[in-house]
């Protein structure tokens, strides 16, 4: 096994992306305590690594913009040749990555090869999509084509304690009735997906009846969660339920959302990375898929932890990372409330 000092980790996507390599974060640790590890991330993920103790530098690809802005790449590229890294993990699946490691002078380039994209690279694994297996699997073969020795470890995300007190402050303020059980509502999420993100979320009428349900029978605290972007949506739950919902919508930054779902005790929650998030503080969830495969994206380890999902002979459609053309989303629009209260049932 290679004795690196200086480590280089990039992934520039969501939140779901990032929080998968955490056990490769914490496995390189374990095989080299004195290394330097650093982290390219795009900007909306970066808190969640600053705080990573085994982070100790953070850079920040923002793709938009950087877009014709040849300066932004220089100095990029001047602030990763200067650190003289003797080797880069890239999960970009993207060449260009691949060309500024190498342009950078890291001699040991480790990525995954899609599409021959890892024409840069000195150690690849072949993969045409993320099947059959976690991806923190898929994730964690890199190390294992080096030879480094893996061992389970669980996604991991620490939350500053300005943060935590943050929460509490919330929850205070809001008179939640600290003897009810709080339960997290996430409607939205699926937003690495863009405009198809409703093709990862349950509707929101169903929503409202589930949080009815609830509240009927745990006599439970509803909080509701998610981004300024999801503010109707997560209106329209509100409007439709019978029963009073604390709303933190838009309120929280990705550590404060963090913060609040520490405090709950579960999650309830669509495919995408707010659920990770929760997985990775240590919240049960019940997660909602359709087009993807939980074996592959859902919660890991899956201990605590229950997915629902409708079994149609179609699912899961999302493969190779394209999704089927499905106009119906049937795997989603036939899911019951019931259904998804029986899951809700089974880790309260």
């Amino acid at each position: 096994m290679t004795d690196f000092k200086k480590i280089l980790i990039i992934n520039p996507y969501g939140i779901g992306d990032v929080l998968f390599t955490t056990p490769v974060i914490s496995n390189l640790r374990l095989a080299y305590p004195q290394a330097t590890i650093a982290y390219l991330a795009n900007a909306r993920t970066a808190d969640f690594l600053k705080f990573n103790p085994d982070i100790a530098q953070v850079f920040v690809y923002e793709r938009d913009e950087f877009v014709g802005k040849l300066q932004k790449y220089l100095e990029l590229y001047n602030n990763i040749k200067q650190q003289k890294f003797d080797v880069v993990f890239d999960f970009s699946l993207n060449s260009s990555f691949g060309f500024l490691s190498a342009a950078c002078g890291i001699k040991k380039r480790v990525g995954l090869d899609y599409r021959k994209r890892g024409q840069f690279l000195t150690d690849r694994v072949p993969v045409l999509g993320f099947e059959d297996k976690h991806v923190v699997e898929y994730y964690l073969d890199l190390l294992r084509l080096l030879g480094i020795p893996v061992k389970p470890m669980t996604m991991k995300l620490d939350v500053p304690s300005q943060e935590i007190q943050w929460a509490e402050g919330w929850i205070n303020g809001h008179n939640i009735d600290s003897k009810k059980p709080l339960i997290a509502v996430l409607p939205g999420g699926g937003a690495s997906w863009g405009k198809a993100a409703k093709n990862k979320r349950w509707a929101a009428h169903k929503y409202a009846q589930l949080i009815d349900k609830i509240i009927e029978n745990f006599d439970a605290a509803i909080i509701l969660l998610g981004d300024q972007k999801e503010e109707e949506l997560c209106r329209e739950v509100v409007s439709l339920a019978h029963f009073p919902i604390h709303c933190a919508v838009g309120e929280t930054s990705l550590l404060g959302l963090a913060a609040l779902l520490m405090r709950a005790k579960a999650a309830i929650v669509n495919d995408g990375g707010p659920l990770h998030v929760a997985v990775a503080v240590g919240t049960k969830t019940v997660s909602i898929f359709g087009p993807v495969d939980p074996q592959v994206y859902g919660p890991n380890p899956m201990a605590n932890h229950a997915v629902v999902q409708k079994h149609l002979p179609c699912q899961p459609c999302y493969r190779r990372f394209r999704m089927a053309n499905c106009s119906h989303i049937s795997c989603l629009s036939e899911l019951s409330v019931e259904e998804v209260y029986r899951k809700v049932q089974s880790i309260l």
